[in-house]
């Protein structure tokens, strides 16, 4: 199991029907997670000191409940990098926290090499670009949705780092790839986090069960002659880390060899015990 334990700044208080208590910085939010469907650790009125809380509706979606008033948006830090974080419409803050375990590793990758291509696909908010970059990589991040990339580029400025070592793209992940296919581009190492359902700006539709494999297998024909490594993560109910390493082997290994491991991802609950967050398949050449 990848376990991201080195946060400072951020923290899961407990879990349990159907919830998880976190501290983002100076704050705290429950938000919904249907995979803790056991008893709360705490007592109840910690719970309801929460900041804010995501109330999901019967009608689909939801909104937060604040108990106070909130800054717009706030930092938080994890090792040299900062990112902006918010209660968004949908839940989400606009950062993965777990995924620090695999920046940990990606950057300990690209600092064996100078100057690194890598490629982002479906880069979301930047915390795996800018991880990468910081490290001496230059990144191609790509997401088809406009104010993710832009979320992205501002936490680029946040963390310091020099715009030339950034790319940004706005546009459906396969139709990058196939049009870097063409170009003959290649990089040295190659990471996505697809959804499980979503849309590209021209209304195009993903759907990871019908799209993974042929976009992994397109990407690993996107690799250099030395790479460095490829992550695929995986959020999706019944894709197991097995399922991430056949598809790494079926495409990747059988191109240049090299080791796979593939494992769930979970964060530290404070309370006890640990909190799925999907899986991770890690291939290193």
């Amino acid at each position: 199991m990848f376990i991201a334990a080195e946060w400072k700044d951020f923290a899961v208080l407990d879990t349990g029907n159907g919830e998880k208590l976190e501290r983002w910085g100076d704050y705290t939010l429950a938000r919904p997670d249907p995979q803790t469907i056991w008893p709360p650790a705490l007592k109840k009125d910690l719970w309801l000191q929460a900041d804010a809380r995501y109330l999901r509706s019967d009608r689909g979606g939801g909104h937060w409940d604040f108990r106070r008033k909130l800054p717009e948006e706030w930092t938080v830090s994890y090792r040299d990098l900062r990112f902006f974080v918010r209660p968004t419409g949908f839940k989400h803050t606009g950062l993965f926290p777990e995924q620090a375990v695999n920046w940990d590793w990606m950057r300990s990758l690209a600092q064996t090499r100078e100057s690194p291509t890598v490629l982002n696909l479906f880069g979301y908010t930047g915390g795996a670009t800018v991880a990468c970059a910081a490290s001496g990589a230059h990144v191609t991040h790509v997401d088809a949705a406009k104010g993710m990339v832009q979320w992205a580029k501002r936490n680029r400025e946040l963390c310091g780092l020099p715009e030339d070592r950034f790319r940004f793209i706005v546009e459906d992940a396969m139709a990058f790839v196939q049009r870097e296919l063409r170009r003959g581009r290649r990089y040295d190492a190659v990471l996505m986090d697809p959804p499980s359902y979503g849309r590209g700006p021209s209304g195009e539709i993903w759907k990871l069960e019908n799209e993974l494999y042929p976009l992994v297998s397109a990407c690993a024909g996107l690799l250099s002659d030395r790479p460095l490594f490829f992550l695929i993560n995986s959020y999706t109910t019944g894709f197991q880390p097995a399922v991430l390493s056949n598809i790494l082997r079926k495409t990747v290994q059988a191109r240049f060899g090299g080791v796979i491991d593939a494992q769930e991802v979970a964060l530290p609950v404070e309370s006890g015990g640990v909190l799925p967050c999907g899986a991770s398949g890690r291939w290193t050449a």
